[in-house]
Parts: structure tokens; C-alpha cells; sequence
């Protein structure tokens, strides 16, 4: 008698583990986030994707705080890629719903959350070899100059979660309104990063590292999980080396973080730290 109870058990976990990896179930699931953050969705055009978004503007001409998504549930396994890469767990888009900043915005990667069909552009190349290339750039901070034109903001703070700190460093290179850059368990230097995992490297993006001495002047604060194991903390060191200039660097190490969790919890608290250059 206890077969058919094991088998009905097994079809329904099956069942379920099948529904939350579906593109509909995790479009939902960041529905429900952002709504519990007071934050609208919009979709922007920003060539050659069109780009999901998220936001709360309570203060036009005031900053913008923009959030730059992950790389996403980018591969099943470490050989397979994923048919669609929206994020199973958006932390970028949790980390926005708890900002109490008068205005943020939300912006996913190219590919995620958007319906492929709203989006022939897009090909596996984009959220795995080219997932910081220049076109991805290139559409990520024309977005970013969609939300400063319709806003009218005086500058722009970014936060950029894993990979999306890699994009967040390259669209920080190409503009002169960013007032300050934070990073969360952020993917710094690609390079070393595939190196520690032993994988081979991006061959068709562009390198956050390189950059690094061009926006040295930029204020930063990178957060670090203590437990992470997917970003080592080489990233970090080999970013800074780069940058050379240390005086707008700084550091924080939350010692339980992993790499996509216990960031939520005191991320109001990690807010409040000053983000500045020394003399």
C-alpha cells in the first residue's frame, strides 16, 4: 500500500520542481517581489533587446538607484545551457524591493523575463560567452539613459549583483553621471573567476578588470560573502590591482553571506554605509 503513496509523492515533487524552473513560474515569482516593494514593471527598448523592468520614482530630478540583475539561471548544468535565462532566485530585483531610496529602478539582463517572441535578438551567445558583450552593454546603458531622460535624475548610483556587476563596471566606463558604484558578490575580473572554476574563459565579452583604472575615480563599495564559493575573493584583489588607485576603493565583508544568500536581511543597514573617496 505504501508504492502508490511513494509513486503519487515522487509525480508530485517531479511535478512541482518542473513548474518552479518554467519562464511563467519565475515572470510570477518576480511579480510578487516587486509588487511587494511598490515597484512597476516596463519593458524598454533598448537595441537590439527589449529589456524588463522594474521601478518606484517618487522624486523626479533626484538620483536614480539601478539595479543590475545576474547572470540568471544561465546554465541547468555545468554543461547544458538553459533554454531561457530569467534568474530562478532574482536577488538584484529582491535587494531593489527593500531599498527605501525615493527612487529606484530594476533592470533585468537582455533575455531575462522578456518573452523570447518579444525578443528575436536573442541566442544562447548572450547569457554565456557574450553575456558582457558589447552589444549587452550597449543595451544595458541605453536603458540606464531611458529611466536619467524620463526622470530627469541628476546622476545615477548602480548596483550590480554578480555578473551584473561586471555589466554594472562597463556601463560605468562609458557614462560621466555615475555618482557611485556598489557591488554585491560581484563577478569583478571574469578572468580569474573562470580560472578558480576551471572553465574556459569568455571569449566573446568585453573584460570588467580592464576598465577598472578608468573609473577609478568613481566611489565604490564592494560587498564580499564570507561563504561564498562561486566568487573568490582573487576577484577582488586582482580588480584592484588593476584599478591602481585605491583612494575610491573600499570593501565589506559580510562573514555568513553566501553568494545569493543573507544579503536581504540587512541589506537597509548596508545602505547607510558611506560610499566615498579618500584623500
Amino acid at each position: 500500500m505504501k508504492h502508490p503513496l511513494l509513486l503519487s509523492l515522487l509525480l508530485s515533487f517531479l511535478f512541482f520542481s518542473c513548474a518552479t524552473l518554467s519562464p511563467d513560474f519565475r515572470r510570477s515569482k518576480a511579480e510578487d517581489i516587486a509588487r511587494g516593494g511598490g515597484l512597476q514593471k516596463t519593458t524598454v527598448r533598448a537595441d537590439p533587446f527589449v529589456l524588463t523592468a522594474y521601478s518606484r520614482i517618487t522624486a523626479p530630478g533626484k538620483p536614480l538607484r539601478i539595479y543590475i540583475e545576474g547572470d540568471g539561471y544561465a546554465f541547468v548544468t555545468r554543461s547544458r545551457v538553459s533554454g531561457d535565462p530569467t534568474p530562478r532566485e532574482p536577488l538584484a530585483l529582491e535587494l531593489a524591493a527593500e531599498d527605501p531610496s525615493v527612487n529606484v529602478v530594476y533592470l533585468a539582463r537582455p533575455c531575462q523575463f522578456t518573452p523570447m517572441e518579444q525578443n528575436p535578438k536573442c541566442e544562447e551567445f548572450y547569457w554565456t560567452d557574450g553575456r558582457f558583450s558589447d552589444e549587452v552593454i550597449r543595451s544595458m546603458d541605453a536603458a540606464v539613459s531611458y529611466f536619467v531622460k524620463q526622470t530627469g535624475a541628476s546622476g545615477i548610483d548602480l548596483v550590480g549583483y554578480s555578473g551584473g556587476a561586471a555589466v554594472a563596471i562597463l556601463v560605468t566606463a562609458r557614462r560621466q553621471d555615475v555618482l557611485s558604484l556598489r557591488t554585491v558578490a560581484g563577478n569583478l575580473d571574469p578572468e580569474v573567476v573562470n580560472e578558480y572554476h576551471g572553465v574556459s574563459p569568455l571569449e566573446g565579452s568585453l573584460d570588467p578588470a580592464a576598465v577598472a583604472g578608468q573609473i577609478a575615480s568613481i566611489p565604490q563599495l564592494h560587498f564580499v560573502g564570507g561563504e561564498d564559493s562561486i566568487i573568490p575573493f582573487e576577484a577582488v584583489s586582482a580588480y584592484l590591482k588593476k584599478m591602481g588607485d585605491e583612494r575610491c576603493f573600499q570593501t565589506k565583508t559580510l562573514p555568513d553571506a553566501t553568494h545569493a544568500q543573507g544579503w536581504t536581511e540587512s541589506w537597509k543597514e548596508q545602505l547607510n554605509l558611506p560610499v566615498f573617496c579618500r584623500e
